[in-house]
């Protein structure tokens, strides 16, 4: 197992700290129960693993495979599918597809210095919770990859023929999902454990796409002193999960405040915020040249105006500036300064629809996820999310439309269809019996504005029985996601109920 080792430790008695060279911790989460679904999860964390960068744990997982000699595939895009025939008493009962997803969203604190791309992940726990120190954690979909192959690793866990289906870039469009091959799969009972609720049955969910927008603009070098603006303290979170919260988005709020300062008082050198286009951005930088007391003004305004909107969703958001040293830069000139400006203003975001069938349930929203100004070309990608086809073709339309009129351009990619509700579900009937032997309780059966991979699976496997759990987690795709141990326990607990009833 490969040591994990954080720059500080959280005492808890579910961890056990190790002694490492030179006096540093290791949290070690393995002596924690499930003690095959934690050290699992350990050994992943201790992986980088973000979104395009799976190999690594692509090629761990068939090497657990390989040690335990069970049939394996993967191919060229990292996807890997695992299958154990059925145990004594189970030889004729149907397959089960235990899936998940092997990529997580990668963020961390902007002063931490880790490198996701090549760092293993610092584990902590704090009370009920496991996170991770100053980064995403990877609970989604990290869990489900555990669970999947604890089940594999056993040999008194009684089960049918089980078919773990582990794909990648997920997080992304939905890419491995998209692009696997399932020729060799029996099974058309799928549990997937990609939810972040206990006690809820995820059903059905949106479909999707990712936008790629592109803005040219022209500019020139200059000699001036610049003015950086920092967005900052806001809640971010999932993009289908929490859009239904109200929370601030960092790429929209800098639109906002750019829009405060007088036409031609100001020019921009840089702009980025967002790292991932299914996540609330939690921050923006920019850089400035132009009128200092117009652009401290419109800041000091922005602030004060955002602090008063957002005090119940994001009450620590603060928005500053700084003045920086005379420099060499490259600006926008002013034409393309103001296209920026107003590609910003004019950009949908956030909820476009409320269901008309489901109360509560968004139907249509997207997320300006990521936007990075690179000299004369701005780039914007945004996460489309709709339960109804034509309403997320509407959106394209939009958003094309409107960068056809900036003179700009829109490239979709990670287009993936909706998971629509089966009303004859033997696999939902029999987890909701269960699930009322274990917890004394009905379970929510509900659908989801967020992306699953089950719509992508659906059509590659027809008539697809399918039911998404999982444990509770909270701020998934932030740098505050933790996930619960207790709800790791009875989770583990239900879903091997479930495979014992599945005779």
């Amino acid at each position: 197992m490969i040591a994990i080792m954080p720059r500080m430790c959280y005492h808890s008695y579910y961890a056990r700290l190790v002694l490492f060279e030179k006096g540093i911790y290791i949290m070690v989460i393995s002596n924690i129960e499930p003690k095959s679904v934690m050290s699992i999860f350990e050994s992943i964390c201790a992986i980088p693993h973000g979104s395009g960068n799976t190999k690594a744990i692509s090629d761990w997982c068939v090497d657990f495979a390989k040690e335990r000699r069970l049939e394996y595939y993967q191919d060229e895009l990292n996807n890997v599918i695992i299958i154990k025939e059925a145990t004594e008493g189970y030889e004729n009962a149907a397959p089960i597809i235990i899936q998940g997803h092997i990529d997580m969203v990668c963020q961390s604190e902007p002063d931490l210095g880790k490198d996701m791309t090549k760092e293993g992940l610092d584990l902590a726990v704090d009370g009920d919770y496991i996170h991770a120190i100053g980064t995403t954690l990877g609970g989604d979909d990290g869990i489900a990859v555990a669970m999947g192959l604890a089940i594999l690793d056993a040999n008194d866990i009684p089960h049918p023929r089980l078919e773990v289906v582990l794909t990648v870039d997920e997080e992304t469009g939905m890419y491995g999902a998209a692009g696997i091959d399932l020729s060799m799969l029996k099974g058309r009972s799928l549990l997937n454990i990609d939810s972040e609720e206990e006690g809820i049955f995820t059903v059905s969910c949106a479909g999707g796409a990712r936008a790629n927008c592109f803005l040219p603009l022209k500019g020139g070098e200059v000699e001036a002193e610049t003015i950086s603006i920092l967005i900052d303290g806001l809640m971010g979170g999932h993009s289908g999960v929490e859009i239904d919260k109200g929370r601030a988005n960092a790429n929209i709020l800098m639109g906002r405040v750019l829009s405060m300062m007088a036409p031609g008082s100001m020019a921009i050198v840089t702009l980025a915020g967002g790292s991932a286009d299914n996540a609330i951005p939690l921050r923006c930088e920019a850089t400035l040249v132009g009128d200092s007391q117009e652009i401290f003004a419109a800041v000091e305004k922005a602030e004060a105006v955002f602090k008063k909107e957002y005090r119940n969703t994001d009450a620590g958001v603060s928005v500053k500036a700084v003045k920086n040293a005379k420099e060499t830069v490259y600006v926008l000139d002013g034409e393309s300064t103001q296209k920026l400006c107003d590609a910003l203003m004019l950009v949908p975001n956030g909820i476009r629809a409320m269901s008309s069938d489901i109360p509560g349930l968004v139907e249509t929203s997207l997320n300006l996820g990521i936007m990075k100004l690179e000299k004369d070309m701005l780039r914007m990608s945004f996460a489309l999310r709709s339960s109804v086809g034509s309403r997320k073709e509407a959106l394209k339309a939009k958003l094309q439309a409107a960068f056809r009129v900036l003179g700009g351009n829109v490239e979709i990619t990670g287009d993936y269809p909706a998971w629509e509700f089966k009303a004859d579900s033997p696999l939902r009937e029999r987890m909701i019996e269960v699930y009322r032997r274990q917890y004394g309780a009905e379970p929510e059966v509900l659908a989801i504005h967020a992306g699953l991979e089950c719509g992508l699976l659906s059509e590659k496997l027809p008539g697809l029985d399918a039911v998404s759990i999982g444990p509770n987690m909270k701020d998934i795709h932030t740098t505050k996601e933790c996930m619960s141990i207790s709800s790791v326990q009875r989770v583990w607990k239900f879903v091997l109920e479930v495979l014992k009833e599945s005779k």
